[in-house]
């Protein structure tokens, strides 16, 4: 039942190909930046903090010929994806690093540098998850009906995830009823990666679509909602995968706390707001598309965003690995 989501070894980054889950479990080995990189924009290796810590480790196999290679690696992994704020944060820190001393200006010490990286994202986990249950279980003090989208487990970060390790916590302390997790159109996340995380540490779940989510709510079937993020302005308006929004309107409207799981590095404090982020529009053909089989052939017209912007108004709680953040936000200090 052991899976992990990249990890590096014998001078190679060894990764889970996400686009074959669940029903294969196919693992890569290269020691080709180039082919890190279209692992990312493949979706191959994806989640915020995870493609930031996959930048790292191709960047320093980047200098393990050469030096000269640095500049162009760089370049090459900042134009991966538009979003996510966690990758620039990464790369940037690696640069200043690399360019601060000599002695940092080779394979080891950028190796390293990645692999510090790594497990300070595995800590951040750790504490995202405590702070978020002991949010949690003081609220409700009983078993909770979790809905969550998109996926946010350790298939998107370092360690045991974001919103998935809360609801991990929650799991270990027998805390979770059932955990709805929407299907995340059109790439279905929720769908192959969430319930595969979900199954493998054996919490009771449901996949539902994503228009369902509103009608539980309605129900009375859902306490409370929690999800990831990509970037957060410092005004707290999140950028998340698409649908993000509609769920926050629906559980304003229904009066059931929506909380985002983030570690700080997913805080963007040199923008105001979320009409700074930069969205992602991606491949039309992704909505025209069930895996490897083509739903319509006909030719039509679709508009794709990865991404959507939830205001900060409708965001009951932000759970960082610092602590929990109550409104009103402020992370321009």
């Amino acid at each position: 039942m052991e899976f992990f989501s990249l990890k590096f070894e014998n001078d190679k980054l060894v990764f889970l190909d996400q686009t074959k889950l669940p029903d294969e479990e196919n693992y890569i080995s290269t020691d080709d930046y180039n082919r890190i990189a279209e692992a990312i924009e493949r979706l191959e290796i994806r989640g915020a903090p995870l493609i930031g810590i996959a930048a790292l480790y191709a960047l320093s196999l980047a200098v393990k010929d050469s030096i000269s290679n640095f500049d162009n690696a760089f370049e090459r992994l900042k134009k991966t994806r538009p979003t996510a704020v966690n990758l620039f944060n990464a790369l940037n820190q690696a640069k200043e690093f690399f360019y601060s001393s000599k002695e940092n200006q080779n394979y080891l010490s950028l190796l390293n540098f990645a692999k510090n990286f790594h497990q300070k994202d595995i800590d951040y986990c750790n504490r995202i998850a405590k702070n978020g249950f002991d949010f949690i279980s003081k609220k409700f003090n009983r078993k909770v009906r979790v809905l969550t989208h998109c996926n946010t487990g350790s298939l998107a970060t370092g360690g045991i995830g974001t919103a998935f390790g809360v609801i991990l916590e929650l799991s270990k302390n027998d805390l979770v009823e059932i955990v709805y997790a929407c299907e995340a159109r059109p790439l279905l996340q929720g769908l192959r990666l969430t319930s595969f995380e979900l199954k493998k540490n054996n919490i009771n779940y449901k996949v539902i679509t994503d228009s369902t989510a509103a009608f539980l709510m309605q129900k009375g079937l859902v306490d409370f909602v929690i999800v990831g993020a990509d970037r957060i302005a410092s005004n707290g308006d999140t950028a998340n995968k698409i649908g993000t929004y509609s769920l926050a309107l629906s559980a304003k409207h229904h009066s059931i706390p929506f909380l985002v799981a983030a570690p700080s590095t997913s805080i963007d404090k040199n923008i105001s707001s979320g009409k700074e982020i930069i969205i992602e529009e991606r491949n039309p053909d992704e909505l025209l598309s069930f895996g490897n089989r083509r739903i319509i052939n006909s030719q039509i017209d679709a508009l794709n965003f990865a991404f959507d912007l939830t205001p900060n108004e409708l965001i009951t709680a932000i759970v960082t690995e610092e602590k929990v953040l109550l409104p009103p936000f402020d992370f321009s200090r």
